[in-house]
């Protein structure tokens, strides 16, 4: 089972439905899912799930970026995780990383800078973000776009990032992540 993990600011907000909904609509096809706020998590939630999808956000909602000590248990966890625009910036703060100035909305052309189990090549991908992640020794950049790194991985566990937004346009990405193995 996947938990998918509300990053927006307020629990069933209007952005549930464009950030969170279209993320489920993709998994309920493929496995079962729970949805948590991440004010509401708990420890059994975390236990309980196989994988664990951060939702993106509205692009004005930094609600998360000013709590990483609600996801301590990134530091941990050996469960593969995908974080999802916010998500992503989520992980890297978590891990120690000041995020970086790169505003971004519509259409991107993001370049696959490693091989990795997510995306391969050039594609499209829809963007909605005001911040990425630098370079570090924790995480290995996936892919780029023009302007900034667009998808990350733990050198060490299966914790992903991508910065654009897969369940708008890029559905398989999500799907591709449910099928990974947790040694990936």
């Amino acid at each position: 089972m996947i938990l998918v993990v509300d990053m927006n600011c307020k629990k069933d907000s209007l952005a549930y439905y464009e950030f969170v909904l279209p993320i489920t609509s993709i998994v309920e096809k493929i496995t079962e899912c729970e949805v948590k706020h991440y004010l509401e998590m708990s420890t059994n939630d975390l236990k309980r799930k196989d994988k664990i999808i951060l939702s993106g956000t509205p692009l004005m909602d930094n609600a998360t970026l000013s709590q990483p000590d609600k996801f301590h248990w990134l530091k941990v966890t050996t469960k593969p995780v995908l974080g999802i625009c916010a998500g992503m910036q989520t992980i890297g703060l978590v891990f120690g990383l000041q995020l970086s100035r790169c505003l971004q909305i519509g259409m991107t052309e993001v370049i696959t800078v490693k091989e990795n189990a997510l995306f391969s090549g050039v594609f499209k991908a829809y963007t909605l973000h005001n911040f990425s992640v630098p370079d570090s020794t924790k995480f290995e950049p996936l892919a780029r776009s023009a302007t900034c790194t667009q998808a990350i991985k733990h050198r060490q566990r299966p914790l992903y990032g991508v910065l654009f937004h897969p369940e708008v346009r890029n559905p398989e990405i999500i799907k591709r992540f449910i099928q990974i193995d947790s040694c990936n």
